[in-house]
């Protein structure tokens, strides 16, 4: 038995069915858009990658909004890739500059510490040589008096100066030098018409040197022109 139902207009009708859904035409399938990744570094590895290593490996199915939003992301990576190097090319120039600083100070250091190093051991020597004026003196007269012109002796004494001289030191002051009040003590003063100007004429003791700086200044006598 068929029931009717008064439609809209309160006329009897056929009872109201849903429609059924319309057939799919051809073998047209539902599927979204594929997202082309474009950004340049891999988010996954952290490594940079070419344009077709990232739609190979990362392509997959989204909207379109999606795509637009990836295709942002690619442009704000690539904006920060390059802020990223201008930042890294600025530590490095001032990383520079402070390698530079350290390598002078490193230079200066080292310089200040040789040249310490060589007044240390000029001191040292110095020390030493003043403690041996006496025999070195001994060892002047000695010669000045023809006791050590051969024999052991004579040998010895040519080997103490022979050592002393590799060190450096150096005697000084013998008759005929002009006068010099900075290498030599005057301890007698006369005239003679036979000098030009203030000339040693007699040395009393010699004096000893290393380089320039003056272990004992030579104690001579001296004479003025007239």
């Amino acid at each position: 038995m068929t029931e009717h139902f008064p439609n809209a207009e309160g006329e009897p009708g056929a009872a109201q069915r849903p429609s059924a859904p319309a057939p799919v035409q051809g073998n047209q399938q539902e599927q979204g858009p594929v997202v082309r990744d474009r950004r340049r570094i891999d988010p996954e590895t952290g490594q940079v990658r070419s344009e077709q290593q990232s739609e190979q490996q990362h392509g997959r199915h989204a909207s379109p909004q999606h795509e637009t939003e990836v295709t942002a992301d690619g442009a704000s990576s690539e904006a920060d890739d390059s802020a990223l190097g201008g930042a890294a090319a600025q530590l490095a120039a001032e990383r520079l500059v402070d390698l530079q600083r350290l390598q002078a100070e490193y230079v200066n250091y080292r310089k200040r510490v040789e040249r310490d190093r060589d007044v240390a051991r000029e001191s040292a020597v110095a020390g030493f040589v003043e403690a041996l004026l006496p025999v070195m003196d001994d060892i002047y007269f000695a010669r000045q008096h023809g006791d050590l012109i051969e024999g052991p002796p004579a040998a010895i004494a040519d080997k103490f100066e022979g050592v002393l001289s590799k060190y450096g030191v150096e005697r000084y002051g013998e008759v005929g030098d002009e006068f010099d009040p900075n290498v030599h003590d005057a301890l007698m003063h006369s005239h003679s018409s036979e000098v030009t100007t203030t000339t040693v004429t007699t040395v009393m003791q010699p004096g000893y040197k290393i380089g320039e700086k003056v272990l004992r200044a030579a104690r001579v006598g001296v004479s003025d022109p007239e």
